[in-house]
């Protein structure tokens, strides 16, 4: 049985890690200025489908409650859409909208000329569950190079280092590998929490985390461990 109070406490050890990942990137700006275009309301990276954690999901779903009830019918809306025409190439995909079954090449290589926006952005442009936003909406459009020199993304933005190679800027680099190790860690013993297994890996879409049902992994964790 899940404790509600140890998936608190995991949720914000969780937090408190994406804060280190903000702080580092609010680091990189100030260290390159004009180089680096990411600013509050800027979605250009904010289309397509990009994978996140179910640690990442039940995050985006606390934030994603703290909406208005208008605003939740509407993102939920755009959500079933998304779910809808996945499920017109992917019929077995279901409750819990995990990806973990489906070979790699169908979801880690995702169309670069999807240009659906997020559900959970504003009119604006600007996401409505910032403070709530997954890890790789915290790294994207910067590459992502460890202290070491070992690259975990060599992607970035194409707006940012106009006419610069970035991926030898040493002022960009970090502790990469301690932090995703963490992020690991993390989303282990909350697995094991929500359904009494530490697995390290389980994956979904943003739209798609809006829609699991995380109160029937907790009755059913077979939903989980079968895929």
């Amino acid at each position: 049985m899940s404790d509600p109070s140890a998936i608190q406490r995991i949720l914000a050890e969780y937090q408190s890690l994406l804060n280190t990942v903000d702080t580092w990137f609010a680091r990189c700006k100030a260290a390159c200025g004009a180089q680096i275009q990411c600013a509050a309301g800027c979605s250009a990276c904010c289309r397509g489908l990009f994978d996140i954690s179910l640690l990442d999901a039940f995050l985006l779903q606390t934030g994603f409650r703290r909406l208005s009830p208008e605003r939740q019918k509407t993102i939920r809306a755009k959500s079933e859409e998304r779910l809808r025409q996945l499920q017109a190439d992917w019929p077995e995909l279901r409750q819990p909208y995990l990806l973990n079954h489906l070979p790699d090449e169908l979801w880690t290589e995702m169309p670069e000329d999807d240009q659906i926006p997020c559900p959970l952005l504003g009119e604006d442009g600007a996401c409505l569950v910032y403070e709530y936003r997954p890890m790789i909406c915290r790294t994207h459009g910067l590459p992502n190079i460890d202290d070491s020199g070992e690259s975990f993304s060599d992607l970035y933005c194409t707006l940012n280092f106009v006419g610069i190679d970035p991926l030898s800027l040493e002022k960009l680099r970090w502790s990469f590998r301690r932090v995703y190790a963490q992020e690991f860690d993390l989303l282990a013993l909350f697995n094991q929490q929500l359904i009494g297994s530490p697995l390290r890996e389980t994956d979904t879409f943003i739209p798609l985390a809006l829609l699991i049902d995380f109160p029937a992994l907790v009755a059913d964790p077979s939903l989980v461990l079968s895929c």
